[in-house]
């Protein structure tokens, strides 16, 4: 019996050290597992010093990046880099198609609601820069009721929107909203103070200088999905570099100066804020700010392209070799380069290339976007009529030109009619295209119906929801102009038109026996 108890003893004792080996393999299996499982960050690349692509190796660096690479390294896990745009990143991470952020992202209270972030990295602070003859502004107060360039969904943005009487454009990147001042078309930029101060320094950026001293204090952190188990692991890699040297000794590859000292929470996670969505004011503002720029927008476009498509295909059915030429050119290009590009060069590039030659030209953001889409839209329509017109039978042509008609009353009288009835699907099919291709315009600041669901999601940062109603009101707008088209295809068809008022006559006629029968 005394030796069964013993037994029984170490049989029990046995259990408890497998349980805890056990226990000790369970905890670790997924440490392990980590290892070596790239991390997949999230950036955007123009954003120097801290992130940017290497001209001679295209590779990504900058301080973020470097400062990552070594985190990953600490982790002993591989960095794979995402490059988005700025304001992707948060619906990114909300998402979970990357693993974490790191872009120059201030830690604030109203990101916090949606994210988690690491401990501060980096102490930053805003600046604003004005053109070098510009003696007039020297700080925020000087900046009411002036024209103002930021990048979308910064804290550079916030402040701006903030000031009374500023009329406020918002930009994919830093480097837009300072070519906008470049440009003249803004008196300043209000923009993080490394970045403005290495763009003028180090890019060479001639013509604009930093005024005053920075206009706030702000702290980076690394962005990362709400409550992820990752936080502590690079908190805890962060700390190690702060702490060994590795830190400064990046600092100080980048910046000069003295390395400033982090605190281990940002002072703006010390309160709280609140965030709310609400799908009725989503839907307002959509529809009353960003419905009526869009509609304006497509239709002076289609205008303008319908009759600019309308020449270019004459002059591509034309007898004259050389103007047939100089279409084609056209057509090609436009067809063949991508409408952002196209938006850039007449934006951006114009005003650029004659102050480079020493001429003051520029154009607003309207009316660059209707020549962009309209010249675009011109040469698919060019391509349509063209079309439509040489599916005509010729002997249509002959048989005008037998009873005495010329070509321009032969055109304007038979062809162009018949024409035209056989253009409408396809051109119906390019005007809902071009509804949706306005959106690009946001590229350069337009705040139509895509611009606004951006400037909602940069500041409530409800990415799926906003962009759910702006798709819905994109939906209906394309849902309506096919209905249009539809109906007046039906208008212009002498066939139909026919039976309806047939069928209008037989009707009419049968109300008529009717009401003799019932007298």
């Amino acid at each position: 019996m005394l030796i069964f108890r013993r037994f029984k003893k170490i049989r029990i004792l046995a259990l408890g050290m497998i349980g805890l080996i056990l226990a000790f393999l369970l905890n670790a299996i997924p440490a392990i597992s980590q290892e070596g499982k790239p991390l997949r960050i999230g950036t955007e690349p123009t954003f120097p010093p801290f992130e940017m692509q290497d001209k001679k190796t295209g590779k990504l660096t900058g301080f973020d990046v470097e400062l990552l690479e070594a985190i990953g390294a600490e982790l002993k896990r591989p960095i794979e880099w995402v490059s988005l745009p700025f304001d992707g990143l948060i619906p990114a991470l909300q998402l979970g198609s990357i693993d974490a952020a790191v872009s120059g992202m201030t830690i604030t209270a109203e990101r916090a609601q949606t994210l988690s972030f690491s401990r501060p990295y980096f102490k930053a602070g805003l600046a604003i820069a004005v053109q070098e003859n510009n003696d007039s502004i020297k700080s925020l107060d000087d900046l009411k009721g002036k024209r103002i360039a930021v990048q979308i969904g910064t804290t550079g943005a916030t402040t701006a929107t903030a000031i009374e009487g500023a009329k406020v454009s918002q930009f994919d990147s830093a480097a837009l909203a300072l070519q906008e001042l470049l440009n003249g078309k803004v008196d300043a930029v209000v923009n993080d103070a490394a970045v403005t101060l290495y763009a003028v320094k180090e890019a060479g950026l001639a013509g604009v200088k930093v005024v005053g001293e920075q206009i706030t204090e702000e702290y980076y952190g690394i962005a990362l999905p709400k409550n992820s188990p990752l936080v502590d692991d690079i908190n805890n890699a962060l700390t190690t570099l702060l702490e060994d040297g590795k830190y400064d000794a990046i600092f100080q590859r980048w910046f000069s100066g003295k390395v400033p000292a982090l605190p281990e929470v940002a002072p703006a996670l010390q309160g709280e804020a609140k965030s709310g969505f609400d799908w009725g004011d989503t839907f307002r503002r959509l529809i009353l700010y960003g419905v009526p720029w869009t509609l304006l927008l497509t239709s002076l476009s289609f205008v303008f392209g319908l009759l600019g498509g309308t020449g270019v295909a004459l002059a591509l059915i034309s007898p004259y070799k050389w103007l047939r030429t100089i279409c084609r050119i056209y057509v090609d290009f436009f067809r063949g380069t991508p409408m952002l590009v196209q938006l850039f060069i007449i934006y951006f590039g114009l005003p650029a290339l004659f102050r480079g030659i020493g001429l003051d030209f520029s154009l607003d953001r309207l009316p660059a976007a209707i020549i962009a889409l309209s010249l675009n839209v011109a040469a698919y329509l060019a391509e349509i009529m063209r079309g439509g017109i040489e599916s005509i039978d010729k002997g249509q042509w002959e048989a005008c030109q037998s009873l005495g008609m010329n070509p321009v009353e032969t055109m304007k009288e038979v062809i162009f009619p018949q024409a035209f009835r056989r253009m409408l699907p396809p051109l119906g099919n390019e005007f809902i295209t071009l509804i949706k291709d306005t959106s690009l315009a946001a590229v350069i600041g337009f705040e139509e119906l895509f611009r606004q669901g951006q400037l909602e999601v940069a500041t409530t940062y409800k990415a799926f929801q906003i962009y759910i109603a702006v798709a819905l009101v994109y939906l209906v707008l394309t849902t309506l102009s096919s209905y249009f088209f539809k109906w007046l295809e039906k208008r212009m068809d002498p066939l139909k038109r026919a039976e309806a008022r047939a069928k209008k006559a037989a009707y009419a006629a049968s109300n008529d026996r009717v009401t003799v029968g019932s007298k």
